[in-house]
């Protein structure tokens, strides 16, 4: 058993100093950490054994998470920057490449990976443990389950999504939701489907059923994201171009920005009444056969009571938290993995096990230091630009954190002019650096970004490699910034390299050396 064994009993009341609540890979990958620290944690979760979510979902079972096996570097931690599937631990002897050798892998692997991962490291998890009530309980809460009630110093819900995201449109239920809908592609054949959504799980479905159905409509208020564009791998994947092809060639497949005004059910068929987005407010009704709802999933909030249901944003669907993941209106309430995006919605990737996994791995320093007075972990180091330029692009040429988590997590150098030395803090939130050090006169951050420009094409950008150009780099490139408190002061961009290396001497060792030899304080 892990550490969760260490329990302390009030009463009829079971106590742990963290309780974390879903056995998910987020709850998984947090849980190992606190065990790894030697933390008194307990992980409840109502299924029967890991990975619920993933014995469902995605319906079509095929993940859109990478699993790139074969890569030029041997380095693990390299590796993990397409390795979009493993959960981290030291030593890395249990990777999802034993498990699939597939680009786009199978959900069920996931959900072996997941079983074994816990089973392996004897992570103390109770399952059939279904959460029915949270209440405030002091400086903590009171956890009311099927079993004995837990009493946790500080709370993590970690349970994924708990329901559909069900859009407010009159006749609404009539649409069959992507939770409960037939996945069989010949239950379509002949018909005329309508998906509501343009979303992943709205392109999973029309895929599927692209060769039977007669006509597939996808429709949402705003215009697909395209991941290409966008960097975001939640937005619309490049496997799923079929439908597009479908509806530029004018199979009768088409996508459609409008607003579903009304869903009519008319004999064995329905009438969709509906406004196009970009058309002067043209209206058209539409006749389907089937009408599938994929717009989505929201977080439940129906077992906190009211002194601690957290606060909610992007319309109700996810908590709000600080830039520690900490909600925002409950002290001692955080949340992990996918619930905890809020902070970096629709750009990097906390949403997803390559993103979160590394968040986890913050969250637990964080964690520590509040209620148990470690210290976050740090290294000082001479302030001087040779010592500095060394450090910054070792990590930058190896870090996947900061690979994966750009324009999200960085590393924080925090100078001591008194001294010249610094403090170097590893993959914080940029936001959380800036509330931590919010005092401090002199920080830098470091970290990954791409070029933000609205590019008419991603497949045809102009470039300019010249050191002195390197703010217009579109692919994803270093960046480091200075800080005066919360005010950013400077920043440096240095050229992008197609194979990610930046250590070319001309294009990045001597522009950063120049700029930290002119930023940083004259050692006396």
């Amino acid at each position: 058993m892990g550490h969760g064994g260490n329990r302390t009993d009030l009463g009829d009341n079971e106590a742990h100093r963290y309780v974390i609540i879903g056995a998910g890979p987020a709850g998984l990958q947090l849980s190992y950490y606190l065990q790894q620290a030697g933390c008194d944690y307990l992980t409840v979760d109502r299924a029967a054994a890991p990975a619920e979510f993933f014995r469902h979902f995605p319906r079509h079972r095929r993940l859109i998470s990478l699993n790139k096996q074969h890569t030029v570097s041997t380095d693990p931690e390299i590796r993990l920057r397409w390795d979009w599937n493993s959960l981290l631990h030291e030593p890395a002897d249990l990777p999802f490449g034993k498990y699939s050798s597939e680009y786009f892998p199978h959900a069920d692997d996931m959900v072996r990976y997941l079983t074994d991962f816990q089973r392996y490291h004897q992570l103390a998890v109770r399952f059939d443990t279904t959460v029915h009530r949270i209440e405030r309980d002091g400086d903590g809460f009171l956890v009311h389950t099927d079993g004995p009630a837990l009493r946790a110093r500080c709370l993590i819900v970690a349970t994924g999504w708990g329901r559909p995201n069900v859009p407010d449109i009159p006749g609404i239920e009539h649409a069959v939701g992507y939770e409960d809908m037939d996945t069989e592609p010949t239950a379509y054949a002949g018909k005329r489907v309508l998906i509501l959504g343009k979303g992943n799980s709205a392109f999973e479905t029309a895929s599927a059923i692209l060769g039977h159905a007669a006509m597939v409509h996808l429709a949402s208020p705003r215009p697909i994201r395209l991941a290409w564009n966008t960097k975001h791998p939640g937005d619309v994947r490049g496997h799923h171009g079929a439908v597009l092809d479908s509806y530029q060639f004018k199979t009768l497949h088409a996508v459609l920005d409008c607003v579903i005004d009304e869903i009519r059910p008319l004999g064995d068929r329905y009438q969709v009444h509906l406004t196009y987005t970009h058309a002067d407010d043209e209206t058209a009704v539409g006749e389907y056969e089937s009408v599938l709802r994929c717009t989505g999933f929201a977080m439940d909030t129906s077992i906190f009571a009211p002194d601690c249901r957290p606060a909610m944003v992007a319309s109700g669907r996810m908590p709000s938290t600080g830039s520690d993941w900490r909600s925002t209106n409950v002290d001692g309430l955080y949340f992990a993995g996918t619930l905890a995006q809020a902070r970096d919605f629709k750009r990097a990737s906390s949403a997803f096990i390559d993103g979160f996994r590394y968040n986890l791995r913050t969250l637990t320093a964080l964690l520590r230091e509040r209620y148990e007075g470690v210290p976050l972990p740090h290294d000082v180091v001479d302030g001087d630009a040779d010592t500095l330029t060394t450090l910054i692009l070792d990590r930058l040429n190896w870090s996947s954190a900061l690979w994966t988590q750009f324009e999200y997590l960085c590393d924080a150098l925090v100078v001591d002019e008194a001294t010249g030395q610094v403090r170097h803090y590893v993959d914080l939130p940029e936001d959380h650096v800036r509330d931590r050090f919010h005092d401090q006169p002199h920080y830098y951050t470091l970290g990954l970004r791409w070029g933000r420009d609205d590019y008419r094409d991603v497949f045809a950008i102009e470039r300019h490699p010249a050191p002195d150009r390197a703010a217009e780099s579109a692919f994803i490139h270093p960046v480091i910034r200075r800080y005066h408190g919360v005010t950013l002061v400077d920043e440096l961009h240095l050229l992008e390299d197609l194979l990610a290396e930046w250590r070319r001497p001309d294009r990045h060792v001597a522009p950063l050396r120049a700029y930290l030899e002119r930023e940083l304080p004259l050692r006396r």
